[in-house]
């Protein structure tokens, strides 16, 4: 296996897990979920089934919409339906809840942070999008809409469902929808792996993709 192969898994499934922990994180601090999340802990609480397990049957119900909208999965669009919740799961499974806002608010800023790093990571292995990015950029295709609005009422519908069946929306939502997007576009840039046979400098360092393609605010 290549060098440049094994850093593009590398940085795959480093992302993944990463992803996993930071939706994990924001479970635990308590103070509003990333929008799809909302979602996931609204059926979690209706089903009794794994906030983690509901993300898994999500992802693979989004992935089936894809048929219709010819969209193609790729490595990383199938290891992102798995990846992401068993991740949430494990780290559920071993971080407390936190109370006071002084442990609250850090350990947000801190899981959104980690968000960012993510999808820097796991967006640059280039192993194709998440099922819901590629439902999105799909419905973009197929209806010849902006992304910004088939992505906004994408989000609204899920967040307004979400909250509607007790999934936690607060300041930690908003926070996250502000600034998920300048750390993506930041992470992207960082971790950025130039195409194979392409190491020159300036390829490495060349600007993240431009806006309405990758670079949107990222939902797994």
């Amino acid at each position: 296996m290549s060098t440049h192969l094994t850093r593009r898994l590398l940085q795959l499934y480093v992302g993944l897990a990463l992803y996993g922990v930071s939706s994990g994180l924001l479970v635990r601090a308590g103070l509003g979920l990333e929008p799809w999340g909302v979602l996931h802990q609204g059926l979690s609480e209706h089903t009794g089934i794994s906030i983690g397990v509901v993300s898994i049957i999500v992802g693979a119900a989004v992935l089936l919409l894809w048929i219709p909208i010819r969209q193609r999965p790729g490595l990383g669009t199938v290891s992102n339906v798995f990846a992401i919740g068993i991740f949430m799961d494990a780290t559920l499974a071993v971080v407390p809840d936190v109370h006071g806002l002084l442990a609250q608010v850090p350990l947000t800023v801190a899981a959104i942070v980690c968000n960012g790093v993510a999808t820097g990571l796991y967006i640059s292995a280039r192993f194709g999008p998440g099922p819901r990015d590629g439902l999105m950029t799909g419905l973009h295709k197929v209806t010849g809409r902006s992304i910004r609005l088939v992505r906004t009422s994408l989000e609204v519908v899920v967040v307004a469902t979400g909250f509607l069946l007790g999934g936690s929306l607060g300041v930690g939502t908003v926070l996250y929808a502000l600034a998920i997007g300048p750390l993506a576009q930041f992470f992207l840039r960082v971790f950025a792996i130039p195409e194979a046979g392409k190491e020159s400098a300036s390829e490495v360092t060349s600007p993240a993709p431009a806006r309405g393609t990758a670079v949107v605010e990222p939902t797994p």
